[in-house]
């Protein structure tokens, strides 16, 4: 506990560190009670008993990242998830497109600044057609005042909605300007830890209720397990070595070849992140979500095949979910880690691999080495992705159980790791200790030659 006081006031007395937690603190409150302001013309009560059971719906997973602004229909009903699908599009799009993917990879600072307009045009335009049919979704709740026009309605909080979404993706930008860490994660984890209390509180009421105090503690050991083993997977990377090529040191018949430093490639173990949860979740929920909200019948799908590939806690649902992140892993990761590209560099750059000849050898060995150490990786996101199912079979409440597993405790533990290890290295350019007694902590990134370092 003393060393931990210290490392606090250590961290206080640093005065730009001290400055970017307090302007970080401040952006991400205002949008939290921007969460609580609801739109024009929306019934609250009504709309909070129609939304009451859609926790295991696509609707409840994005009202988990938006810390429930979503089910209150607040301002920032979309929160920041808008600017992250046009990200992905880009991101996708670079990939298949030549012109964008010159963007990413060859004009360097002018590429990004043009990506980062078009993702922001894209984020308004999502936004729209995305607020459009959530107010449509709003109304065939009745949660809409009668007295207000439903054309008013639409367009005006279509607006404020678009307004919304655009002044969280300005708070995020200007928390990774001017603050600490990276601000679009920082505001979706906020909305992820704003549920943590309420769900904490009802868990443990109802194990005390039912005299389950010592199946409570063993739930929190297996969230502690479970953490570390995401901190594991998201560290996790394989280092190839690389040699370059021997360089001459001197001149006429006293030069000496003098063999340059070893790097190394780090091959992440989890090189996609969290999209495989997000894809394979969005799949399986999308379907039975139209169906309920396009017929208005709650208990649409209630039977046979439809009812088993549904139900969020059955065998097939979780068996096909736990499939589909497995191969959205793979195919993530193929988008992602190109070998062909970490070829060309080395090539480039006069460096190799031991014992590997440069070129097709290199590029084979690259992509072998990636499919090897992916399927690790995958299966621990597909068991993560059914490990809140699995806690729930064993008594624990849903929206507790929710933080067992999924993209929240990725999330989580991926932003946490990313800031902790911003505020290291300020305490150790101020000669200060580091925040572990050995080692250091890093993010989801990591030094060598990287994807980043391409082109």
């Amino acid at each position: 506990m003393k060393k931990f006081i210290e490392t606090l006031k250590n961290i206080w007395s640093i005065k730009e560190l001290r400055d970017k937690l307090i302007f970080t603190a401040t952006l991400l409150a205002i949008f939290r009670f921007g969460s609580f302001i609801v739109l024009p013309g929306v019934v609250p009560s009504v709309l909070k008993s129609a939304t009451s059971d859609s926790s295991n719906s696509l609707f409840g997973l994005i009202n988990t990242y938006t810390g429930g602004a979503f089910n209150q229909a607040s301002i920032f009903a979309l929160g920041i998830m808008p600017y992250i699908t046009a990200s992905i599009i880009i991101q996708l799009l670079g990939f298949a497109v030549p012109y964008f993917q010159r963007l990413q990879q060859k004009e360097g600072e002018s590429g990004r600044r043009k990506l980062n307009q078009m993702t922001r045009i894209f984020t308004v335009f999502i936004t729209l057609v995305q607020g459009g049919g959530y107010l449509t979704y709003i109304q065939s709740l009745g949660a809409v005042d009668p007295s207000v026009s439903p054309f008013v309605f639409w367009f005006s909080n279509s607006i404020i909605l678009a307004t919304g979404t655009i002044f969280a993706m300005w708070l995020g930008e200007r928390i990774t300007d001017k603050g600490i860490g990276n601000g679009v994660s920082m505001i979706i984890m906020i909305g992820i830890i704003a549920g943590l209390p309420g769900a904490f509180s009802f868990e443990i009421q109802a194990q005390l209720a039912n005299n389950g105090l010592i199946l409570f503690i063993f739930e929190l050991v297996i969230l502690f397990l479970t953490i570390i083993a995401s901190i594991l997977i998201v560290q996790g990377v394989r280092k190839i070595p690389i040699q370059f090529a021997k360089r001459m040191v001197g001149r006429g018949s006293g030069a000496m070849p003098v063999a340059n430093d070893r790097d190394f490639i780090p091959l992440k173990v989890n090189a996609a992140g969290v999209m495989p949860i997000i894809f394979a979740q969005a799949i399986m929920f999308l379907p039975l979500t139209v169906v309920q909200y396009v017929t208005n019948d709650p208990s649409a799908g209630s039977s046979g095949v439809l009812r088993a590939l549904t139900d969020p806690y059955g065998f097939w649902n979780n068996f096909i979910t736990f499939v589909l992140v497995v191969g959205f892993t793979y195919i993530y990761t193929a988008l992602i880690v190109n070998p062909q590209n970490y070829a060309e560099y080395l090539k480039r750059n006069n460096a190799f691999i031991p014992g590997i000849k440069p070129g097709p050898d290199t590029e084979e060995y690259i992509d072998n080495t990636t499919t090897r150490i992916t399927l690790p990786g995958s299966i621990f996101l597909g068991f993560l992705t059914i490990l809140p199912a699995i806690a729930v079979i064993f008594g624990v409440n849903s929206s507790f159980a929710r933080f067992f597993g999924g993209s929240s405790i990725l999330i989580l533990v991926g932003v946490v790791l990313d800031t902790l290890s911003q505020i290291e290295s300020y305490l150790l350019m101020r000669k200060y200790d580091g925040l572990v007694k050995s080692g250091r902590i890093e993010g989801r990134t990591s030094s060598g030659i990287g994807p980043m370092t391409m082109g």
